[in-house]
């Protein structure tokens, strides 16, 4: 049954890590994920949960010490924002070659400098090759979705491969909107007992982890780490279809929305999603053909999938919360734009970028992406493909 609530972001992540009940949660607080280890210790002081959770000196000793309970055999995770994230970069990788299947609450928030506190995805666009799966969420309530899906995601027998779960700060990290929960008793049989096969603490098994790999190995395992990737997208799609039975709401690798006869179709990720729609509802009641897809799973990039679902359309505007300093756009752009290039799309695409350190976001925004698409639509070429959005000039 459905149990309805007003919750943030974080206090949504929170609960849902309060009904997994993880085995280990070693944090560091940083804004604007502090509530998240803030609340799950509220639940540790009351006894609603059985979890170890340990306060360390900084953020590279957090995911050090969930990558040690990972290996140890224990359901591990964290929670981080910023120059935290960047903080962690090295046991992050030590993660994901070591096949360590935990989870990150990501609470996206701009990189120094200079100095910020508020929205863009710097933080985990800037780890977005380390082997790490990436989820983003538009809503208080897909936050909460996602890390419910995220050890089912993680711990599959094919993948383990450590797992983020990506929120914007301030923007649904803080602001309190309506969510449906489930019941504890539902959410942990859905996410079930934690089992691992190897651990280092089995005392039936000599078993090693992190050691050295010398020329001789370590791109064999580096290809098995790619190949755990590549069964990412299967398995992501079967957690989401069982989560569908069991709360109503179903999830796959993107979401399209209006696309069915869209000519102009605007791809983001996060919370700019909403807002966009709103623009997008506005325009279609106008009689304008344009449409979002609002991609969830970023690591992997589910290229084919997203390839096929834009072919219909004649002109794509990709929106990137994070520069790349490439001279040509954003890592999402770049993506989205390989994509297309390796579907041999005929579609005209352009790479905004916008929000940057919290920049707001507006419906006439979203319609100036729209109209500007229309006009090379009418001039027959795209122009500057590369182009901020919001930006004073």
């Amino acid at each position: 049954m459905a149990l309805k609530d007003r919750m943030s972001g974080n206090e949504a992540v929170a609960y849902a890590l309060k009904q997994i009940n993880p085995d280990v949660f070693p944090a560091f607080p940083i804004t604007p994920s502090t509530e998240i280890p803030q609340n799950f210790a509220t639940y540790v002081s009351n006894g609603e949960v059985d979890t170890e959770f340990i306060t360390v000196e900084s953020e590279h000793s957090s995911m050090s010490a969930a990558v040690a309970a990972s290996a140890a055999g224990a359901r591990a995770l964290t929670a981080t924002s910023s120059c935290g994230l960047a903080y962690m970069f090295e046991p992050l990788y030590l993660a994901s070659s070591d096949r360590l299947p935990l989870v990150l609450a990501v609470v996206n928030r701009a990189l120094t400098g200079p100095i910020n506190i508020n929205c863009d995805h710097s933080d985990s666009m800037g780890v977005r090759e380390s082997g790490w799966i990436q989820l983003y969420a538009e809503n208080n309530q897909e936050a909460y979705d996602n890390m419910l899906q995220a050890y089912r995601i993680s711990e599959h027998p094919e993948v383990r491969l450590p797992l983020m779960v990506c929120q914007d700060g301030f923007i649904t990290s803080h602001a309190v909107e309506n969510i449906e929960l489930l019941e504890t008793e539902d959410v942990r049989n859905f996410v079930g007992e934690y089992e691992p096969e190897h651990f280092l603490l089995n005392k039936n098994e000599s078993y090693a982890l992190g050691s050295y790999g010398t020329s001789d190995y370590y791109m064999e395992a580096k290809r098995a780490q790619a190949e755990a990737m590549l069964k990412v997208p299967e398995v992501v799609q079967a957690v989401a279809d069982e989560f569908a039975k069991l709360s109503g709401r179903q999830y796959g690798f993107f979401e399209e929305y209006r696309m069915e006869d869209a000519d102009r179709v605007m791809v983001v990720m996060g919370s700019a999603a909403g807002t966009a729609k709103d623009a997008v509802d506005m325009l279609r009641d106008k009689g304008e053909k344009v449409g979002l897809l609002k991609l969830r799973l970023f690591r992997p990039f589910p290229a084919k999938e997203l390839a096929s679902a834009l072919s219909g359309c004649k002109a794509v505007a990709v929106l990137d919360r994070a520069e790349s300093y490439t001279n040509h756009g954003g890592p999402l752009g770049a993506d989205v734009m390989a994509a297309l290039f390796r579907a041999r799309s005929q579609a005209y695409a352009v790479n905004y970028i916008y929000g940057l350190g919290g920049r707001d976001f507006r419906t006439d925004d979203a319609e100036r992406v729209f109209a500007e698409l229309q006009t090379v639509l009418d001039n027959g070429d795209a122009g500057e493909t590369y182009r901020y959005l919001g930006v004073r000039g």
